[in-house]
C-alpha cells in the first residue's frame, strides 16, 4: 500500500509564505516496511529582512524493526546590502539516531553573495563561520569553532517543475560535517506538487563501528501557501 498525504511550501515573496510535504510509504506480504518523510519552510520577507524556519523529519522501520530516525531544524535570518550581496545568520540542529553524532547544534554567521539570479537559474554562495556543539552516540561530546561554506542552485525547469540542489559543509578541527539535498519538484494541480528528494549526510569522524554516511530518499506531496 502507498498513501501520500500532505501539509505546506514557502516561496521567495513579499510577505508570508510556507511550504509543507508529508510522504508514507508501507509494504506488507513478503516483507514488512513502513517509511515516513515530512518538512516545512516557512519564510518571513520583508526587505531588507529576510527569515525562514525550516524542518524535517524521517523514519524507516523494516519488521518492526527501526532502520533510519532522524530530524532537523534551522532557523536563518538575513538582511541585503544590495541585490547581490548580504549577510546572515543560521540556527542549526540535527539529530540522527542511527549516526554516530546523536545530535549537533550549530550557530553561525556569515556572508552570502547571489552569483546567479534570472528567471531560469539562481546561485548563491555563502561563507561564515561559528560554533558547534555535538554530542556523541558513545556519550563523549565535542565544542569546537566551525568555518561554514554553503550554496544552493535553483532551475525551474518550467512552469510546473523545478529543479534544487543544496550543499552545505561544516569544518572544524574534530569533524567536518557535510549535507547535500537533490530535490526535483513536480507541480500536479494548483498548490500541489510531487517532490522527488535525495539527501546525504556526512561526518568525517565517527566512533568505531558507525557508518560515516547517511543517505535519504523521499517522494513526497507538497502544499504551498
Amino acid at each position: 500500500m502507498l498513501l501520500v498525504s500532505l501539509c505546506a511550501h514557502a516561496q521567495d515573496e513579499e510577505g508570508f509564505s510556507g511550504r509543507a510535504a508529508f510522504g508514507y510509504l508501507a509494504t506488507s506480504g513478503n516483507t514488512d516496511n513502513k517509511t515516513m518523510n515530512t518538512s516545512f519552510d516557512l519564510g518571513w520577507h520583508y526587505a531588507p529582512w529576510h527569515r525562514s524556519l525550516k524542518g524535517a523529519a524521517v523514519r524507516a522501520s523494516s519488521s518492526g524493526v527501526d532502520t533510519a530516525e532522524a530530524y532537523s531544524l534551522d532557523w536563518q535570518t538575513g538582511y541585503d546590502f544590495n541585490d547581490t550581496t548580504y549577510t546572515f545568520g543560521l540556527i542549526a540542529w540535527n539529530k540522527d539516531k542511527f549516526s554516530g553524532y546523536d545530535q549537533q547544534i550549530r550557530e553561525v554567521v556569515g556572508y552570502g553573495k547571489r552569483l546567479i539570479n534570472t528567471d531560469v537559474h539562481q546561485l548563491n554562495g555563502e561563507i561564515g563561520g561559528g560554533a558547534r556543539q555535538a554530542d556523541l552516540r558513545d556519550g563523549a561530546s565535542q565544542d569546537e569553532p566551525i568555518l561554514h561554506l554553503s550554496g544552493n542552485y535553483l532551475w525551474n525547469i518550467s512552469e510546473t517543475g523545478k529543479f534544487t540542489q543544496t550543499l552545505s559543509i561544516e569544518g572544524g578541527s574534530a569533524n567536518t560535517f557535510t549535507e547535500a539535498v537533490t530535490k526535483l519538484t513536480a507541480q500536479i494541480r494548483g498548490r500541489f506538487s510531487v517532490i522527488l528528494s535525495y539527501t546525504i549526510r556526512n561526518n568525517s569522524d565517527v566512533p568505531v563501528g558507525t557508518e560515516k554516511t547517511d543517505t535519504f530518499t523521499a517522494v513526497a506531496l507538497e502544499y504551498t501557501f
